[in-house]
């Protein structure tokens, strides 16, 4: 995998490899300082903690067949633990159904090492940095693209199904995956809950819509921990492993 970033050429043998590069970015002024002022500040709860405060990578192995896709790390969740989803609420009801449908090795998520593990699944974000009230701009989200970019054509030979959580990562998505090899429909389909759509590419990709694990649709019952386990289920079959 190699790309062209300005003048610098870079080649990516692994997600390791992109992993430890994305950690490292520096692109956006706005989040850089963001996420930097969060961890030297702190919220009260963990002030005895020392926070990641960097880009968060991806987490899951390298040849997951199923990938999972947020909309950026939390302040005090990811910015803080530097796992995806890990030590929030948010966090909370994802691995408790990725663990209740056989995906995750526990329940919970709290720290980077706790001892989680996926299985066949990979969980992502179009935006590695916590953003101020969890909303990246259309710039940052298309100046992160890349990344994601290089992570699902890392995945390729494996990934065969991906769920998107929420809206934003439906409309930042279809650029990547385009990028990455598959070819998108138009019009493009439109997000929704429990909606469905097969690409074809390289091997054909199931993309599967679920509301969000945000507090304001878990909290409110938009979305259900029912509800979550189904989309669920379905893409652990498409990505066959059911």
């Amino acid at each position: 995998m190699s790309r062209d970033n300005g003048a610098v050429s870079v080649s990516w043998k692994s997600l390791d490899q992109l992993d430890a590069a994305v950690s490292e970015c520096r692109a956006c002024p706005r989040l850089v300082e963001w996420r930097e002022h969060v961890a030297r500040t702190k919220r009260a709860a963990f002030v005895d903690q020392t926070y990641w405060g960097r880009p968060v990578p991806g987490f899951g192995p390298d040849d997951a067949a199923l990938a999972i896709v947020g909309l950026a790390p939390a302040a005090h969740g990811g910015n803080r633990t530097g796992r995806m989803f890990t030590g929030d609420r948010s966090g909370d009801v994802l691995y408790q159904a990725l663990y209740d449908v056989g995906l995750a090795s526990q329940p919970t998520a709290t720290h980077r090492d706790d001892g989680l593990t996926l299985r066949g699944t990979r969980i992502t974000a179009p935006v590695h940095c916590a953003p101020p009230a969890n909303k990246p701009t259309p710039a940052e989200r298309d100046t992160c693209r890349h990344w994601l970019a290089d992570e699902l054509a890392l995945l390729r030979p494996t990934l065969k199904a991906v769920v998107v959580l929420g809206a934003f990562g439906w409309q930042a998505l279809p650029p990547v995956l385009a990028e990455a090899g598959w070819t998108i429909p138009r019009p493009r389909p439109k997000f929704g809950h429990d909606v469905r759509v097969t690409l074809d590419g390289p091997t054909p990709l199931h993309l599967l819509g679920c509301y969000h694990v945000s507090q304001q649709n878990t909290f409110t019952g938009k979305l259900t921990p029912a509800m979550l386990r189904s989309v669920l289920e379905q893409a652990k079959e498409l990505a066959g492993m059911g």
